[in-house]
């Protein structure tokens, strides 16, 4: 649907994307502020990239689709700032008028602050890249996706971490200072892995993830090596997960479309704290914040805490 993307807020105004009908802005009121039309974003599989507030910018991965763009626009009014065009990184064949389902990326960027500068980083097919966030200035790439990418990068200690979809690779590199680092800074890859579409987290050294088919993964971000496995299994008749993973106190928390909530131990061994169910079907992430836990299903919107 035309709202896949989660609304980014900043505490005064709440911006969302919905793909090919705009970007929109509204005040805490719900009072509409501005609104871009970005055109058109076709695609077989519709768009979810998420909009990202960086001091007076809102930033959005505008894409996949006709054209695909990384745009910076005035949070305040909407006017443009800067525009990065991608090219994909991929060629391929496609039917005249339709968008070839085999090439793209869904990914939400990420600031992160490393070599003494800030950078936004975003994985494209074939490459993950860091960008100054002012000004839109490429400043280093690594090589070695596949052409299709829907989970946002990681980054812990100067390493990026990018992971590609549809079975495709992953890559963990270090945080390089100007142009291709894919021979210099590049760790690891792992050419075939599991379906993935929510986005990781890392805690102490080691990645965890839910992976589409209900796996989970504990994996070492310095080697990439796999330290655990398991397939997390619940009640509900649909195990998968199109969710990101949430680091909260020392614990993972990973949703899936049954809506069952399985708390982890953010270790390198596996230990299954708890296993939470809502019996609705859900496709998006949990939000926290002081104490509380946000989840959409297709029914309700759900709010767990502790206190009465």
């Amino acid at each position: 649907p035309y709202c896949s993307a989660s609304p980014v807020t900043d505490g005064e105004r709440v911006i969302v994307s919905h793909a090919s009908a705009g970007l929109v802005c509204y005040d805490m009121k719900g009072k509409e502020l501005w609104r871009r039309d970005l055109g058109p974003q076709r695609h077989i599989w519709g768009g979810a990239a998420s909009p990202v507030i960086y001091k007076d910018l809102c930033i959005l991965n505008h894409g996949p689709g006709p054209s695909t763009f990384l745009v910076a626009l005035d949070k305040s009014n909407g006017t443009e700032k800067w525009r990065h065009n991608e090219s994909g990184g991929h060629s391929g064949e496609k039917k005249e008028g339709e968008e070839n389902k085999w090439i793209g990326s869904w990914t939400t960027p990420i600031l992160i602050k490393a070599q003494g500068k800030e950078q936004l980083i975003m994985s494209y097919p074939g490459r993950v890249v860091a960008f100054d966030p002012m000004k839109g200035k490429e400043l280093w790439t690594c090589h070695g996706l596949n052409p299709l990418v829907y989970t946002s990068p990681l980054y812990s200690n100067g390493i990026v971490v990018a992971m590609g979809g549809y079975s495709g690779t992953a890559l963990a590199t270090r945080v390089g200072i100007k142009g291709d680092v894919t021979s210099t800074h590049r760790l690891w890859t792992r050419p075939k892995e599991k379906q993935r579409i929510g986005s990781g987290v890392i805690h102490d050294g080691h990645i965890y993830i839910l992976n589409e088919p209900g796996i989970a993964q504990c994996i070492n971000v310095q080697t990439g090596k796999v330290i655990w496995e398991e397939r997390l299994r619940g009640e509900g008749a649909r195990g998968g997960s199109w969710s990101s993973t949430v680091l909260a106190d020392g614990k993972v928390y990973a949703i899936n479309q049954s809506a069952e909530t399985f708390v982890l131990n953010a270790s390198p061994k596996f230990e299954l704290l708890a296993t939470n169910p809502l019996s609705e079907m859900t496709q998006s992430s949990m939000a926290a914040s002081n104490g509380e836990i946000f989840i959409r299903t297709y029914k309700h919107l759900w709010c767990i805490s502790n206190s009465d």
